[in-house]
């Protein structure tokens, strides 16, 4: 049985579970419960046959549009799986991925004198104590957290980013809901398998549950605060860590002005063109230089600061490049770069990333119509946003998946270069791309880098011939003890065999109806026992218990759509 069946089923799981499938139901995905065999868990004895249907508007959307819908109805938990979804063009469809960036977790504010007791608490202290002055309006207020202006004793001006009470509670049923029909999806939907979706829960749960603890953003805010303490084109808050905890994120006041304020910038004599450059050259610098990198630099959280200084908050969302990564990425750029396509294919090949199902020959003829429309292009004349976005596409149709870390990055950089181009006309993110990119390059040739790969090769063979006794032996063990054993595994029979299971329970359920009747109709015949009506009471017992169990049975064939 799978795991979800196995969970601890409290009245608070069923409730929201029921929730869930009602709403699904809803906007139009009844299907989809039906294939998973959910409606069982959805009527909790009422009407079999009547589930509802989705409203005339609601009809007339597209999958997508309901499917965004819905999620902005369930709340935090699925707005934020499709905001992690948007990100990621190479697992779901172009239309999905754009619709998700809609998902918007705009939510009424908690109010202020919950906080006021959640803070206290968390603190051990009264607020008095920790601050001089908090707003008890919130400067903004999503579906996680709200944030407050305030002012310490010391004087220093402070914004405090509050966890909402009681919305761990709530995540982690909903966790434990999307597991487990992700289970489901991959048992009733084996063609399904490429997409991963207990892959894609677990990378979500672990994202936001990361997300909903502040004290490892504010770890976060310190590191990049150390990899630019020594550049003052970008500056990072400071985190007041006697008043943050896992809960609660309390760091400095940022005074400046939202990049996508063009006017006020202009107002203000900023360099448009400087504050472009700045940009790019500080995000690629957390990307190559430093292997990690803001997630999410939407406008919003980009401001201009004096003196052109740029400055992100919300570092909630981060990607991570380690060094076999950003030589990854730096191969497959050069590649693009030099429009040689079998070094794309290489690279795609050695990173594990190609299936053994991929059409090479179909592939091939994608990139190179992918390289023919960059073809004899001057590099400022490249968009990286197209660029990378019509790479994801070809990945996608291929069904080919990438590191979730890279395809993060390549959603910044188009943000990244979004942002540029609306404060330069003339801002082009691969000139400022291609630099670092050779500089990775020259970094790996380098006699130092080459030496170091060379050490670890030697190291790694060294080990494994070490261990090769050792595996040898251990196997002889095992075959003198009859301990030996190979596990097959057989692919796209699934359904198939769920699919027998099911009919032979049928047959048994239809061998022990006919049985019973037969019975019943045999201790008819003796006219012995007690009478009901002048009938045997265990005969008529036993007809009435072979019509129910027809019934039932007769009501889940027609409900399997099954005839």
């Amino acid at each position: 049985m799978l795991t979800f069946f196995r969970i601890n089923r409290n009245i608070r799981f069923f409730r929201r579970y029921k929730s869930i499938l009602s709403v699904l139901i809803t906007y139009g995905f009844g299907h989809v419960v039906d294939q998973l065999n959910l409606t069982t868990y959805l009527e909790f004895g009422k009407s079999i046959f009547s589930k509802g249907r989705p409203s005339r508007e609601i009809e007339q959307l597209k999958p997508p549009q309901r499917l965004r819908l819905a999620m902005e109805e369930l709340g935090t938990t699925f707005i934020k799986l499709g905001q992690v979804l948007s990100t990621r063009p190479d697992l779901i469809p172009g239309a999905f991925v754009e619709e998700f960036r809609k998902l918007q977790d705009h939510v009424p504010a908690v109010a202020f004198e919950k906080i006021r007791a959640h803070v206290q608490t968390e603190l051990k202290r009264p607020i008095s104590q920790v601050f001089s002055h908090l707003d008890e309006t919130p400067i903004a207020a999503a579906s996680i957290a709200q944030v407050y202006k305030g002012k310490l004793h010391s004087g220093e001006e402070v914004a405090v980013k509050v966890r909402r009470p009681n919305i761990q509670q709530t995540v982690e049923t909903d966790l434990e809901i999307l597991l487990g029909l992700a289970q489901l999806i991959e048992h009733h939907f084996p063609e399904w398998d490429i997409y991963d979706p207990v892959g894609i829960v677990k990378t979500f749960r672990h994202t936001i549950r990361r997300e909903m603890d502040f004290s490892k953003e504010a770890r976060t805010i310190d590191k990049f605060r150390s990899n630019f303490a020594e550049d003052e084109t970008y500056y990072v808050p400071k985190v007041f860590w006697d008043v943050t905890s896992e809960t609660i994120l309390t760091m400095e006041y940022i005074d400046g002005i939202k990049i996508s304020a063009v006017d006020v910038l202009d107002k203000q004599g900023y360099d448009r063109k400087v504050l472009a450059d700045k940009g790019a050259k500080a995000f690629l610098k957390q990307v190559l230089d430093h292997g990690i990198f803001h997630g999410d630099p939407h406008p919003g959280n980009v401001f201009a600061l004096p003196d052109n200084t740029i400055c992100m908050l919300d570092y909630g969302m981060v990607g991570r490049l380690d060094e076999a990564l950003k030589q990854r990425l730096a191969d497959l750029l050069t590649a693009v770069f030099k429009r040689d396509v079998d070094r794309v294919i290489t690279v795609l090949r050695f990173s594990g990333e190609l299936r053994e199902e991929t059409n090479l020959k179909d592939l091939r003829r994608d990139l190179v119509e992918f390289v023919d429309d960059y073809y004899g292009l001057a590099l400022k004349e490249i968009n990286a946003g197209k660029l990378l976005m019509d790479f994801s596409g070809i990945l996608m149709r291929h069904r080919i998946s990438f590191p979730s870390d890279l395809i993060l990055l390549a959603k910044a950089l188009v943000t990244v270069e979004g942002i540029g181009r609306q404060l330069d006309p003339e801002f082009n993110m691969i000139e400022h791309l291609y630099p670092f990119v050779n500089k990775l390059v020259r970094e790996r040739l380098s006699p130092g880098s080459l030496s170091r790969e060379l050490s670890e090769m030697v190291q790694s063979y060294g080990i494994m011939l070490k261990r090769i006794p050792w595996d040898v032996k251990e196997l002889i063990n095992r075959l003198n003890q009859n301990k030996f054993r190979i596990d097959l595994h057989h692919q796209g029979l699934e359904k198939l065999i769920s699919d027998l299971d099911k009919s032979s329970n049928r047959i048994s359920f239809s061998l022990l109806i006919a049985a019973l009747i037969i019975g019943s109709s045999l201790i008819m015949q003796t006219e012995k026992g007690p009478l009901i009506f002048g009938f045997p009471a265990l005969g008529v017992l036993g007809y009435l218990i072979a019509a129910f169990l027809g019934l039932w049975l007769a009501i889940a064939i027609l409900r399997s759509g099954r005839l």
